[in-house]
């Protein structure tokens, strides 16, 4: 007979997921030390709410840019990205991928566009988004938006998203709260364990 406080299987429960687009950053690009200014403090942030999604077995996803690097893995982007940036390497630091998390790379903006991150929502049963990363404005706004017409439940904490300054981050969360519907409640407030278990 099965414990009563046996772990469901992750297709029961898990319906919820951590998206990081483009943390894995070499910041070479115009205004990339611009947006290099707001992404340092927002990647603690986002540290931290990696770590707490990560206790409570929320899938955690990287979503992000190949630069280019077309014969390149995942792996092989994130060294890239360390050792041809020093923009890039204390973002990476803070949030390096671990063994157990997904990944997914885009050619384009949003993370859905000709990429196999739909197929891994499903495989993952996934109903609910935490979108972060960079830019707010950007790859954030556009994977929100492809998110949002295929009716998954947004949640874009606003300490977890960097623009390239404070006026376009702002305008993006408010785009994406208003039109998309997105909770943007701060990273600090979000209670992960009501997300994960009662979010249906």
């Amino acid at each position: 007979m099965a414990e009563e406080n046996q772990k469901p299987h992750v297709n029961e429960i898990d319906n919820v997921a951590l998206l990081l687009v483009d943390v894995i950053n070499d910041f070479k690009f115009d205004d990339g030390e611009d947006l290099f200014k707001y992404a340092l403090p927002m990647a603690k942030n986002l540290a931290s709410l990696k770590a707490k999604a990560k206790s409570l077995d929320i899938p955690v996803l990287y979503v992000n840019d190949n630069y280019g690097q077309w014969q390149s893995d995942f792996p092989g982007i994130v060294d890239h990205c360390r050792q041809s940036s020093k923009l890039g390497k204390p973002v990476i630091d803070l949030l390096s991928p671990d063994n157990d998390d997904y990944f997914v790379l885009k050619p384009q903006y949003s993370g859905f566009f000709l990429s196999p991150l739909r197929l891994l929502l499903d495989y993952l049963n996934v109903k609910s988004l935490i979108i972060t990363g960079l830019a707010g404005n950007m790859c954030v706004q556009f994977t929100a938006n492809d998110a949002f017409m295929r009716g998954y439940k947004l949640y874009v904490p606003s300490d977890c998203v960097a623009s390239r300054n404070e006026e376009e981050n702002k305008s993006a969360l408010d785009l994406m709260e208003k039109v998309l519907r997105a909770d943007t409640t701060p990273s600090g407030e979000l209670d992960l364990k009501q997300i994960k278990y009662n979010d249906k």
